[in-house]
């Protein structure tokens, strides 16, 4: 095996060199050797079925566990020359060259350090300033009210009258195409709410001013994209039947109100009219951070620090937003770019100071946090996600399994650093 180092820059580093055919072969001998022991050493197999397994034990079935092993040992050893620690490198080795010839395989392996950053450098110039919003009584009541509007049960209407927008209705309905019945288009005695587009577009509008007991036919053409596609595009008629007409009458703001929000016998409309003053001024700022504040901080950063970006990095993170774009792309753009490397290459090129940019913010983030004594636990991961999934109507427990199984709970938590360290230096708690 023959590694030679070449240092680019002061951690971007290339292992270049040649594994021959002998050592590898060495290695599937090993290996070999190791999995005949095991059969062996198997005493629940006699003698004719131990002998039936050696047989069928070929060196090519170890021949990309071989290169595998070989290719650790080749890192290691352009590692060891380099004097570079496992501690010491950042990100996966990038594989520049990997070519087999007839006497080995020729390699040329990129691999990258952690860079030194300055946190001595004064940066705190660069954080922006921000009026706190002021929330207006007014608003607090409207944002209760629509709240008592919510907690409030569904009751039969008092005085009669035609079906309004957010009343619930009991109903039946069922619906043709071209005379004849549509299979699961029928229901009795269901329940709808009005404005909740819970149904066929079009169908919610049309109910809208029928009265109790009242019947009547309703077209409706389904969209061109429905879902299913026989029925894409096509007028239906829906027979409909109204039974009984429930709104919500909005609950009084009052303590009572305050009880049943926060469940507790002892709430008040003072606590509930302060929680939500800090649910809003939390919000506004939420706003005020992510649109402004924060992508303000991020460009403030990069101008103020300078240093060495990680090579194999920057191309990973290359390679993720190019898989973003790839996910948009139709049929015959794939095809192109696959075809044509020089297009591919350009495409790269489109995304690449992005990805610099977004690596060097994130090498600054980690290290002005370590220096700040800024970090984050698993609890706190669990209550950031818990809290994004109660604002966006998701289920908490599905929100943190989905995060568990597509290895996002780190890029969470690094999230979560960010804006920690962020609101530090804007000085918000």
């Amino acid at each position: 095996m023959q590694v030679t180092v070449r240092k680019l820059d002061d951690i971007n580093i290339i292992l270049q060199g040649n594994v021959e055919n002998a050592v590898i072969d060495e290695k599937i001998t090993e290996l070999r050797e190791e999995a005949e022991n095991t059969l062996r050493e198997d005493t629940s197999l006699d003698a004719e079925a131990l002998q039936d397994k050696l047989n069928q034990i070929e060196d090519a079935s170890f021949q990309q566990e071989a290169e595998g092993f070989i290719l650790q040992a080749f890192i290691d050893e352009g590692m060891r020359q380099a004097n570079v620690t496992l501690h010491d490198l950042l990100g996966q080795p990038n594989f520049k060259t990997y070519e087999k010839q007839e006497d080995g395989i020729d390699l040329e392996i990129e691999i990258s350090t952690q860079p030194t950053i300055d946190t001595s450098v004064a940066y705190m110039d660069i954080v922006p300033s921000y009026t706190p919003v002021s929330i207006d009584p007014k608003d607090i009541d409207a944002k209760l009210e629509e709240m008592a509007i919510k907690k409030a049960p569904y009751t039969t209407i008092s005085t009669p009258r035609a079906i309004q927008n957010g009343d619930l209705v009991n109903l039946d309905f069922e619906g043709f195409v071209e005379g004849k019945a549509l299979n699961g288009a029928s229901e009795t005695e269901y329940k709808l709410k009005i404005g909740s587009n819970t149904f066929i577009p079009g169908f919610e509008e049309a109910v809208i001013g029928m009265n109790t007991g009242e019947e009547k036919s309703i077209k409706i053409t389904f969209p061109e994209d429905f879902q299913t596609k026989e029925l894409a595009g096509k007028e239906a008629t829906f027979k409909v039947k109204i039974h009984e007409i429930r709104e919500q009458i909005p609950m009084e703001l009052n303590d009572t109100l305050a009880r049943k929000i926060f469940d507790n016998e002892k709430a008040t409309l003072a606590l509930l009219k302060l929680k939500m003053k800090e649910k809003m001024e939390a919000q506004a700022f939420s706003n005020i951070y992510n649109e402004e504040l924060k992508p303000q901080i991020i460009k403030g950063l990069l101008s103020k620090f300078d240093f060495t970006l990680p090579n194999n990095v920057v191309e990973q993170e290359i390679d993720a937003k190019i898989n973003e774009k790839a996910q948009r792309m139709s049929k015959e753009e794939h095809e192109r770019y696959k075809k044509d490397k020089a297009q591919f290459n350009a495409l790269r090129d489109t995304v690449r100071k992005e990805a610099e940019d977004s690596i060097k913010a994130a090498l600054i983030v980690d290290a002005l946090a370590k220096k700040e004594g800024i970090e984050v636990n698993d609890e706190e991961v669990l209550s950031a996600l818990s809290m994004q999934a109660i604002m966006t109507g998701q289920d908490a427990e599905e929100l943190v399994e989905y995060y568990k199984a597509n290895n996002l709970m780190t890029s969470a938590k690094v999230g979560l650093i960010e804006d920690k360290l962020f609101k530090h230096m804007l000085g918000v708690a």
